[in-house]
């Protein structure tokens, strides 16, 4: 969700922010766009507490996430929103992570005309963020991509408007700067730099397409799921999920 006025003024305390709410906000910069799990615990943790209480909130909340293993399901759009056509391949890329930092991992749907979508998840990291986890999902469905032979049609889809942007749009700027920006370092710039590059040479055959998150989009909301069950599992490669009803899946913790 988006950082606006509305929910500022639902999570300041006398028009400030505490320390543990000022690191959460710091890692959304620079589009502002939080995870709903971050914005439940910017409330969660309103008001002029002691720093021990602070850590206490954060850690207790990070603790129901990792055990809440079941969520209300959620409503898929019944619309053909996949081409069914074996010359077409469409990749659904998310990115998940506790606390933020915290414990972080990424997930995929991939349809390429088959009954059921493929699931992957992997890129498990102790310590990533949000932005790390989107990055690395993306550029997992660029590898992924760029693999691909004789397709009419590859898309890949991310709810990240921040990775889109970093790897097709910002990067080239920084690129031409020596990956240099005003006004200080460029964050997560290895993964950009690796990401870019292969978007670079397939950018002719692919299109990247930013989707709203948990909105009922079927691939958005699997590989959401995928990137829950990577922080569960801590899987550092890529693994498939082997499965028999989607609404199994959807029904997993959502990030």
């Amino acid at each position: 969700m988006i950082i606006n006025e509305e929910f500022l003024e639902i999570i300041l305390h006398d028009g400030l922010l505490n320390k543990a709410q000022s690191k959460i906000i710091e890692q959304a910069y620079p589009l502002n766009e939080i995870s709903q799990e971050d914005a439940n615990l910017l409330i969660l943790l309103k008001g002029d507490l002691a720093l021990k209480t602070q850590e206490l909130i954060v850690k207790n909340y990070q603790n129901m996430l990792e055990f809440n293993n079941k969520i209300p399901k959620i409503e898929v759009s019944k619309k053909p929103i996949i081409a069914t056509s074996t010359n077409a391949l469409h990749i659904y890329c998310d990115g998940a992570c506790l606390n933020n930092p915290g414990k972080s991992g990424s997930g995929l749907a991939i349809y390429n005309g088959g009954e059921f979508p493929l699931l992957l998840h992997g890129d498990y990291e102790e310590c990533g963020t949000n932005n790390t986890a989107e990055l690395n999902a993306l550029y997992k469905a660029l590898l992924i991509a760029s693999e691909a032979k004789s397709l009419e049609s590859i898309i890949i889809f991310s709810d990240s408007k921040y990775s889109i942007d970093c790897v097709t749009k910002w990067a080239y700027g920084w690129k031409s700067k020596s990956w240099t920006k005003k006004g200080g370092e460029i964050k997560n710039l290895e993964i950009i730099k690796l990401a870019h590059a292969l978007y670079e040479d397939i950018k002719d055959k692919i299109d990247v397409q930013h989707v709203k998150a948990h909105c009922g989009i079927e691939g958005n909301e699997l590989a959401d799921r995928m990137a829950m069950l990577c922080i569960t599992s801590k899987s550092k490669e890529y693994k498939e999920y082997s499965y028999e009803h989607i609404a199994d899946v959807l029904d997993f913790s959502r990030g």
